[in-house]
């Protein structure tokens, strides 16, 4: 009875109601939805390290070196002699070491010369077909074989570089072989193939004219490139980056100085720099949380001013629920529930334009950075005192109107009516 008589006071000024709502719906979106992409953010970016102790690259900005060669959302610093990389590769402190060669793209995803190792490392398997062991044989990261529709047994050109628009090298086709399991990881944004694949794309059959010219022979097998093939064997060849994953910690420390002054390589530990990244990502989403809470006072103080200025014009009818046996309390009651009323309402259209946004903003990173976030993420313990906290604003906003309700003089109030 009580709450279904909140309900109907709340919309005795719409406007006054509605403009708390929004203000209450806008503070509550943004603290959500900031609160599910750092925790996101930052799961995904300590995710993909795990293992890596250092990267070898082209000497250049270390942070651009990490996300290039790690995260795959960035242009590398530059190519490294592999011969020269194998010398760190092989050393008695590395316990494994995972060499990266970019290749070319397909439809904008990057098609990246390894390992089998890479695929360990990330505890990803081959859900159907199997592992490439060919040039040019590739297995689909999951998110873009669902994405492209690729099946096993696929064949495609690809792109010159980064840019989707790029040239197409339609001297030699890629064939999947395999489509990984999905891990939530970088991995499921790739196209995996071996290291002399990216080699022999860009070396490419001189002696042969190009697909679509004249003169151009198909023998049979040629796609396999059996006779062919590059091996890892090869002289005098380049790769991106190697990650390594080290034995002994005090290698991880003196590698980091070593290597660049006696090599034209350097070696990054991406820990530090992602820890660097995160404080420079905090800052910002430690700002935008202010100005969430500072929102959320303002809504705070709007409710407080409606049910205020409600009191004064609704003395009269307080009054005579006080004549029909209302208590002191009840009256009371009521002030706070419509404060509250309107914060839970705030707080549910908060929350579900929170994920609305953070639906939109993973559509953006997606398609510029291969990084997506989950929107139906709950946070239960941070989003509960989220809801407790907006509660609390309700509350506090409540108190005087409520009080004044509770000492609301009868006499007085029906002989000025």
């Amino acid at each position: 009875m009580i709450a279904k008589l909140a309900w109907k006071n709340i919309w005795f000024k719409p406007l006054n109601t509605i403009l708390s709502v929004i203000l209450l719906t806008s503070s509550v979106a943004i603290i959500t939805t900031l609160i599910l992409v750092e925790k996101q953010f930052e799961e995904k970016f300590s995710s993909n390290i795990e293992d890596v102790d250092l990267v070898l690259g082209a000497q250049g900005s270390p942070l651009q070196l990490i996300l290039s060669s790690v995260y795959q959302v960035d242009a590398p610093t530059g190519n490294i002699n592999f011969d020269s990389a194998k010398l760190w590769m092989n050393n008695p402190y590395v316990e494994k070491a995972i060499p990266l060669a970019f290749g070319d793209n397909y439809r904008g995803y990057k098609i990246l010369g390894t390992t089998h190792d890479y695929l360990t490392k990330f505890k990803a398997k081959v859900s159907d077909g199997r592992l490439y062991e060919k040039n040019f044989e590739v297995v689909f990261g999951s998110e873009i074989a669902q994405k492209l529709n690729i099946s096993v047994g696929d064949e495609f050109f690809g792109s010159h570089g980064d840019a989707e628009e790029g040239e197409v090298h339609e001297n030699y086709a890629y064939k999947v072989v395999g489509i990984a399991t999905h891990t939530g990881k970088v991995v499921d944004n790739l196209i995996l193939c071996t290291i002399p694949t990216v080699w022999q794309m860009h070396v490419g059959h001189e002696e042969n004219p190009a697909h679509g010219e004249e003169g151009h022979v198909h023998e049979e097998g040629e796609h396999e490139h059996e006779e062919a093939d590059l091996t890892l064997e090869e002289p005098n060849m380049e790769i991106t980056a190697v990650l390594l994953k080290v034995r002994n910690q005090m290698a991880k420390l003196t590698w980091q100085r070593l290597i660049p002054q006696n090599t034209k390589m350097q070696a990054v530990s991406p820990a530090f720099e992602v820890n660097r990244l995160f404080g420079l990502f905090g800052i910002g989403v430690t700002a935008l949380q202010y100005l969430a809470y500072g929102i959320m006072l303002i809504s705070g103080i709007s409710i407080f001013i409606a049910l205020f200025n409600s009191l004064k014009e609704r003395k009269s009818e307080f009054a005579l629920l006080r004549v029909n046996g209302a208590g002191r309390f009840q009256l009371l009651k009521v002030v706070m529930i419509e404060s509250l009323l309107l914060c839970v309402v705030g707080f549910v259209f908060g929350t579900i334009l929170g994920r609305v946004a953070l639906s939109f903003l993973s559509n953006s990173s997606e398609a510029d950075f291969k990084m997506s976030f989950n929107p139906y993420e709950f946070l239960w313990k941070k989003e509960g005192t989220l809801f407790l906290l907006t509660l609390f604003v309700g509350f506090i906003a409540a108190l005087i109107p409520a009080i004044k309700a509770y000492n609301l003089n009868i006499s007085k109030t029906l002989a000025n009516a």
